[in-house]
């Protein structure tokens, strides 16, 4: 986001941009769920990932109302840009501790 916002604005950097958003959109889904999955199994997997994604959506929401507060107050977006990239960056430094060698054990069911 911010080598975006530091290019100079031509429609090649925005088409670009465009793209590089575009094929990367759903690219850390499949790894989310392998994380939640190996890291408290998959009997709940449907149940923790739903959440995941529902967390997701709230910020989606605020991150478009706040957008628009943005640009109603300040006549653009680029306040909205500087706290996209920081709350990435928060979210990179939150996710640093989690250990993927952390593994639930299948409960195998008894058979009589």
């Amino acid at each position: 986001m911010l080598i975006y916002l530091a290019l100079p604005p031509t429609d090649l950097t925005f088409y670009a941009f465009a793209a590089g958003l575009g094929f990367t959109w759903l690219a850390t889904v499949p790894p989310t769920a392998r994380l939640v999955g190996k890291l408290f199994g998959t009997r709940y997997l449907a149940t923790l990932f739903g959440l995941t994604l529902l967390t997701h959506q709230i910020g989606a929401f605020f991150g478009a109302w706040l957008g628009g507060i943005a640009l109603a107050r300040g006549g653009n977006y680029l306040w909205m840009w500087y706290a996209d990239a920081a709350l990435a960056a928060a979210a990179a430094l939150v996710n640093l501790p989690i250990r993927e060698d952390r593994m639930v054990q299948p409960q195998v069911a008894a058979t009589a």
